[in-house]
């Protein structure tokens, strides 16, 4: 069964590409027909795409790995921030920093900074600074708050990204590429899909086409990590199963040798016995 149909992406507006002068001649499989010099997305191909999509970002999910959501056109940001945060996985949505993965060891440092700066503000260090210090320091704190507050919990390299607008986010996309980390991407009729590992073709400007399309892919993510969770239950199960039975046997063997060594020897028949008459 399909996540989306035909009829949700043509309401959100998925179907609307960019201007006939503006195309990108790679999306031409992708594209239905020409209308007042607009051309038009074919939306069958869209909701397979999706649910290609989705099925590989709930493995990501299920195998416990992280998925970096990437928006920072005004249109995507706030939807990109509520649904990745609904399914608890990082997202950058104000500036991509340059080298946020190929210089992902200093943009750690940057975020230890930003703890460290909690750390000392909560236990009284700061109490005795100026306040242009102070001032200083909680600026400093806002700006990387800003720029990396969503990825503080991001320890490793993503395992995915998921880009609305790869023409706007070449810089992520070329980053991953170089990395080998699989890009999903919204690709509208003006950008090229051929550095993008699952291109979903649709309107990329429209905010309801957005919300459209991350609804279905985010809920194939909850659905990897609720099967996530129930495979770590049954696997305690069993293990605990296994260490219950692992206790009871030796239990077992003693008192199987307790109730043979209390049990009465049998009589040996006399020797010299005579034979019973007939």
């Amino acid at each position: 069964m399909s996540r989306t149909n035909f009829d949700q992406l043509l309401e959100a507006g998925c179907h609307f590409g960019h201007l006939r002068r503006k195309w990108n001649p790679a999306m031409a499989p992708y594209i239905f027909m020409e209308r007042n010099g607009i051309h038009i997305i074919d939306l069958h191909k869209t909701v397979a795409k999706i649910d290609e999509a989705a099925e590989a970002l709930k493995g990501i999910a299920r195998s416990g790995k992280k998925i970096l959501f990437v928006a920072t056109k005004k249109q995507a940001k706030d939807v990109v921030a509520e649904k990745a945060a609904a399914v608890n996985m990082p997202y950058v949505n104000e500036r991509w920093a340059g080298g946020m993965l190929t210089n992902f060891p200093t943009i750690r440092k940057a975020v230890k900074k930003m703890t460290n700066i909690d750390k000392l503000m909560n236990d009284g260090t700061f109490s005795n600074l100026s306040k242009r210090e102070l001032l200083q320091i909680s600026r400093q704190r806002a700006k990387l708050e800003k720029n990396l507050g969503s990825i503080t919990d991001l320890t490793r390299l993503p395992s995915a990204l998921f880009v609305i607008d790869v023409m706007k986010e070449h810089i992520a996309v070329k980053e991953a590429n170089r990395l080998g980390i699989p890009v999903f991407g919204i690709v509208d009729t003006n950008s090229d899909p051929k550095n993008i590992d699952y291109v979903i073709p649709a309107n990329d400007d429209a905010k309801d086409s957005v919300e459209a399309i991350l609804s279905a892919c985010c809920d194939a993510i909850a659905e990897g990590l609720e099967e996530r969770k129930a495979e770590k239950a049954d696997e305690k199960a069993a293990a605990e199963q296994a260490e219950e039975a692992a206790e009871a046997k030796p239990k077992r063997a003693a008192r199987k040798a307790e109730a043979t060594a209390e049990a009465p020897a049998a009589e040996a028949p006399a020797e010299n016995e005579a034979p019973a008459a007939e």
